[in-house]
């Protein structure tokens, strides 16, 4: 595999992108069909049910034999809500197929490479930066099929002293607003958006995707973790309810007649491991939170937090609230550590994205 291969490979990463807001749970797929040095096909995964990235490049591609197919993700070989592409693949006659990373679903796994070698194809499979970036582009899916439940992306902004409020509580806005619009497309990205209680009564927020380009054409669950079920009925995520889908996570027991009467889905969970894992039952493959620090803290001491998406804008606040609560490592050997830091400027804001698991 040489500097060209990986070059095209990136390309299928980045067309796999294309179906961000739609794909899911279906995983981001995108490929090339290649002969002789041209391009013949391109193709990415836009939405479940609809043809796979393969079928659609090689289409566009027309005459596919002896060609090279370029894909994101192992050639699916089971069926599904479509044929399996390594059938495609073989019955265009394509001579070599370069696949970046394994599709972790054991429908699959190993078996695409495996069906398309037993019918004379070469297959190489990538490993490096551009294995790693189609892993991560996919952990929603990887979560989903690994995990059986989302992909949890922690959000917070903070000043350059770790705060995430002043010392009175003020915390709007700690971003800029070019942060603020980045996060209303993760919003339109993602299966669901969690906020904590205390952020809920605090901020009122709508947790919806808005002012995003194109708009968002499904809007995420909005979450609430509740263990008392102490959500305002007149609050904004109750009162559109029954427009927009919202579900409270209360503990066992806890009076939420009021919230089920409203129109809010109420889901009874002992610990967030437990919500996590009905939402997983619905197919939801990515969670983004949005606060606060105490669920953020519950979700880290379980595990259960994947990624840390911290805005950092360039000022001080000194006393206030920090990121996390009632969770710390006893010892510096009991720290969690990120598997992988980047920082990208977004406006003023650093926005520093750490893998805390890669899955």
């Amino acid at each position: 595999m040489d500097a060209t291969d990986l070059e095209r490979l990136q390309r299928c990463i980045d067309l796999a992108e294309l179906g961000a807001r739609t794909v899911a749970p279906n995983p981001m797929v995108g490929c090339l069909v290649v002969r002789d040095g041209a391009t013949l096909g391109e193709g990415w995964h836009e939405r479940p049910g609809l043809p796979h990235a393969e079928v659609i490049a090689l289409a566009a591609a027309g005459d596919a034999r002896g060609a090279t197919v370029y894909v994101s993700l192992e050639p699916c070989a089971h069926h599904g809500r479509t044929p399996p592409c390594t059938d495609a693949l073989i019955e265009a006659g394509v001579a070599r197929v370069v696949v970046a990373t394994a599709d972790p679903d054991p429908r699959t796994d190993g078996r695409g490479t495996e069906r398309l070698r037993a019918a004379g194809v070469e297959v190489e499979i990538a490993d490096g930066e551009v294995a790693r970036s189609a892993r991560l582009q996919n952990a929603a899916f990887r979560a989903l099929t690994l995990l059986e439940r989302p992909h949890v992306t922690y959000k917070a902004a903070i000043s350059l002293d770790g705060r995430t409020a002043t010392a009175s509580g003020e915390s709007r806005w700690i971003s800029s607003p070019a942060a603020r619009a980045l996060v209303h497309e993760w919003r339109a990205r993602s299966s669901a958006v969690a906020v904590g209680s205390g952020s809920a009564l605090a901020d009122d927020p709508m947790l919806t995707a808005r002012d995003v380009t194109p708009p968002a054409e499904r809007q995420p669950l909005r979450v609430v973790f509740d263990r008392r079920a102490r959500l305002p009925l007149e609050s904004a995520l109750v009162r559109s309810a029954r427009e927009l889908p919202l579900a409270v996570v209360v503990s066992p027991g806890a009076d939420a007649a009021g919230l089920k009467a409203a129109g809010a889905e109420v889901i009874e969970a002992q610990e967030p491991a437990d919500a996590l894992a009905e939402l997983g039952q619905r197919e939801l493959s990515s969670l983004l939170v949005e606060g606060g620090a105490r669920l953020a803290g519950s979700l880290l001491q379980q595990g259960l937090i994947d990624r840390l998406a911290l805005f950092v804008a360039p000022i001080l606040l000194g006393d206030g609230p920090g990121l996390l609560a009632g969770w710390s490592a006893p010892a510096l050997a009991d720290a969690v550590a990120a598997s992988r830091v980047t920082a990208e400027a977004v406006g003023p804001d650093t926005l520093l994205l750490a893998e805390l698991r890669e899955i």
